[in-house]
């Protein structure tokens, strides 16, 4: 599967949806904001939600959230500095955390709520806040690409058919 006309094949998707901008980029934006939270097997359903509590388009939504699936071999590079973000507000002063290479990994440690609490804090607030900034920037080149496409797409003349011109001579 060639990742570059997937993609092309989806955004014609969008493009392809009747409703308005503003649903549409809104689907989109709650597709890309549960995109990249750590809710392991809740996005879709997560997605579908919001996007229905807020009248956006699920179709939008879903395809978009779906979309992430091309970065899932990123993932844990995304995670990793959607964590560092977290950590970072939650420290005081502020500081980045610890490097990896410097982290115990013994069994019986990471299995502890402690240290999942420890590591999913920061990892939830980073996510949180990585998120919502990429689900503006999307919401609002969305929005601008598909109003200019609907705007451009009923400022043209309907395609003449066949049959018409065969009936005029």
């Amino acid at each position: 599967m060639n990742p570059r006309r997937w993609l092309h094949e989806h955004s014609l998707k969008l493009l392809a949806i009747r409703d308005t901008p503003q649903a549409i980029a809104g689907g989109m934006a709650i597709g890309i904001f549960f995109a990249f939270t750590p809710f392991f097997g809740l996005k879709e359903i997560l997605t579908i939600f919001f996007a229905w509590l807020t009248r956006s388009n699920i179709i939008a939504a879903v395809l978009t959230v779906t979309a992430h699936n091309l970065l899932l071999p990123l993932m844990p590079v995304i995670y990793r500095w959607e964590y560092d973000v977290g950590y970072w507000w939650l420290s005081h002063p502020h500081q980045w955390p610890p490097p990896l290479i410097h982290a115990h990994w013994e069994g019986h440690k990471w299995r502890s709520w402690i240290t999942i609490l420890k590591i999913g804090k920061p990892l939830l607030l980073g996510s949180v806040l990585c998120s919502a900034v990429a689900a503006l920037l999307t919401f609002g080149l969305t929005r601008a690409i598909v109003a200019r496409h609907q705007h451009k797409k009923q400022t043209q003349p309907p395609p003449v058919e066949t049959n018409e011109l065969d009936a005029r001579d």
